[in-house]
C-alpha cells in the first residue's frame, strides 16, 4: 500500500509538472510578441507621426507655392512615387523595370523561400493567380531540397568521428565565413553599403524575415553584373540550409541539457529514496528486537503490524 500511494503520489505530482509545459510556453510566446510590439510601438510611432505631420505640411506648402498644380496633379505625382517604391524606375525616358528574366528568378526564389521582400510584387490578376500555385507546390519543394542539403551537411559534419568537436567548429566557423562574414563584402563593392548593413541584409535574408528594407539590384543608379542575382540565389539557398542547421543544432542542444537536468533531478530523488528506505529498515529491525527503543523516523502504516506482532 504504501509503495503505490508513494507511487500515485509520483505520478500526480509528474502529472502536476508536465501539464502546463504548452500552455506556459504559448503564455512566454504571447508575451514576448506583446512586449516586443510595445517596444516597437513606443520607439517608431513618433517618428512616424512626424513624418506623416511634415508630408502633409509638405504638401500643402506644394499647392501654395505652385498654385498651377491642380490635386488631381499631386495624386498623380504620388503615384509615380508609389510605382518608383514597387521597382518600377525611370532613367531619363527610359523605364527600367525589373521584371527581366534574371528578376523575375530572384523573385521567384524570394517566393519559394518565403522571404518576401515586398519590393517587386505582381500586379496582375494572372500573376498573382500564378503567384498562388507557384508558392503553393514551390514551398513544400524548397523545404525538401533544404532539409537535403542540411543533411548532407550534416552528414559531412559527422563523416569525421576522430575530431567531432573540432570537426563542428570548422563547421561553424567556415559556415560563418561563407554565408554571413564573406558576403556582405560584395554587397559593399556593388551595393555601396557599409559592413554592416550589408551583414543585416544577410542575417535577415537567410532567416527569411526579409523585412525589405535592403534589397539587392535595387538602385537605378549602378550598374549590376548579369551573374550577380544568380550568385545571390544560390548563396540563399544554401545559407538558409546552413542557417537552419544551425538552428537545429541548437534546439538538440537545449534539450540534451533540459533531458539531462531532468536526468539528474530523478537521480538524485531515487538516490534519496534509497537512502530513506535503509533507514526506515534498519529502524524496524531495532524496534523488532528492542521494542523500547524509538524509530529516528516516523514509520508508515505498512510496518504498524509487524511492531504489534513482536510485541
Amino acid at each position: 500500500m504504501c509503495g503505490g500511494r508513494a507511487a500515485a503520489e509520483d505520478a500526480s505530482t509528474t502529472g502536476r509538472w508536465r501539464v502546463p509545459a504548452t500552455p506556459l510556453l504559448l503564455l512566454a510566446y504571447v508575451s514576448y510578441l506583446l512586449l516586443g510590439s510595445a517596444a516597437f510601438w513606443a520607439l517608431e510611432s513618433p517618428v512616424e507621426r512626424e513624418q506623416a505631420q511634415w508630408l502633409l505640411q509638405e504638401k500643402w506648402n506644394l499647392l501654395e507655392n505652385y498654385t498651377c498644380l491642380e490635386p488631381d496633379d499631386l495624386e498623380r505625382l504620388a503615384r509615380i512615387i508609389g510605382a518608383y517604391k514597387s521597382g518600377l524606375y525611370l532613367k531619363g525616358n527610359t523605364s527600367l523595370g525589373r521584371w527581366d528574366y534574371v528578376g523575375s528568378f530572384f523573385f521567384s526564389v524570394s517566393a519559394v523561400t518565403t522571404i518576401g521582400y515586398g519590393n517587386l510584387s505582381p500586379s496582375t490578376v494572372a500573376s498573382q493567380v500564378l503567384c498562388i500555385f507557384f508558392a503553393l507546390f514551390g514551398i513544400p519543394l524548397n523545404l525538401v531540397v533544404l532539409n537535403r542539403i542540411g543533411q548532407l551537411m550534416l552528414s559531412g559534419v559527422h563523416a569525421c568521428r576522430g575530431a567531432a568537436v573540432l570537426t563542428r567548429t570548422c563547421a561553424l566557423v567556415a559556415g560563418l565565413l561563407l554565408f554571413l562574414l564573406l558576403p556582405p563584402l560584395l554587397f559593399v563593392a556593388i551595393e555601396g553599403w557599409t559592413y554592416e548593413e550589408g551583414f543585416y541584409y544577410s542575417f535577415i535574408t537567410l532567416s527569411t524575415i526579409g523585412f525589405g528594407d535592403y534589397v539587392i539590384g535595387m538602385n537605378p543608379e549602378r550598374t549590376y553584373p548579369g551573374w550577380y542575382k544568380n550568385v545571390v540565389s544560390l548563396w540563399i539557398l544554401f545559407g538558409m540550409a546552413w542557417l537552419a542547421l544551425m538552428i537545429n543544432l541548437c534546439i538538440s542542444l537545449l534539450e540534451n541539457s533540459s533531458g539531462l537536468c531532468q536526468c539528474c533531478k530523478k537521480s538524485k530523488e531515487h538516490s534519496l529514496s534509497k537512502s530513506l528506505m535503509k533507514v526506515l529498515a534498519v529502524d524496524e529491525d531495532v524496534v523488532l528486537k528492542h521494542p523500547t527503543c524509538t524509530p529516528r523516523i516516523p514509520m508508515c502504516c505498512c510496518t504498524t503490524p509487524l511492531i504489534i506482532l513482536h510485541q
